[in-house]
């Protein structure tokens, strides 16, 4: 059993377009080059994975302490009492949005991470997002759901399986971070 789910995975990553993973990379590079802030936002497991990929471009990708430019890069799903209270005091759905009103500013990036692509407070930050002069982003699983459809940048992982789609997002997560280290590392 175990060695027919790695063998799934090597299928599965098979289906990642590495084209949609560049066109991310390129896109948080000029943010980055820009002084654009980067929001990450998700839930569950996808919540973990924007937690993973904000400290690793956050952090990660210095060489030093005194590094610049530094990615302006931030999970909205990490601060826990201001989730909460939105979601207490209004709404679920309005979570990430919320924080986006405060946060971000035209040009900002924003990537949204969804296996279905139809988280409610997802697909509504992204809206927002849009309206707001921010690109919006996405990696997504099974059908894209309304979140690629709404992003600019859509890395898109067609797979029915949610186990699945979050192991493809960890492993484009660390293709990114990869890829920005050396390019960072290179003086870009």
């Amino acid at each position: 059993m175990i060695r027919e789910y790695l063998d799934w995975t090597r299928e599965v990553c098979g289906r990642i377009e590495p084209r949609e993973v560049q066109a991310l990379i390129d896109l948080l590079m000029e943010a980055r080059k820009n002084g654009k802030g980067i929001f990450v936002i998700g839930n569950g497991g996808s919540a973990a994975t924007a937690s993973h990929l904000a400290v690793d471009l956050g952090k990660g990708t210095l060489r030093g302490t005194e590094d610049r430019p530094r990615f302006r890069v931030n999970s909205l799903t990490d601060n826990l009492p201001y989730v909460t209270a939105w979601a207490n005091d209004f709404d679920y759905d309005l979570v990430f949005e919320q924080q986006l009103r405060n946060l971000g500013g035209p040009g900002d990036v924003v990537i949204g991470i969804s296996a279905s692509g139809n988280s409610p407070n997802v697909v509504r930050a992204m809206e927002y997002a849009r309206s707001a002069g921010m690109v919006p982003a996405a990696m997504t699983g099974f059908s894209g759901g309304k979140l690629k459809d709404l992003a600019d940048h859509s890395v898109h992982v067609p797979v029915d399986d949610y186990g699945m789609a979050e192991n493809m997002h960890m492993i484009i997560v660390h293709i990114i971070i990869t890829q920005t280290t050396a390019r960072v590392a290179n003086g870009e």
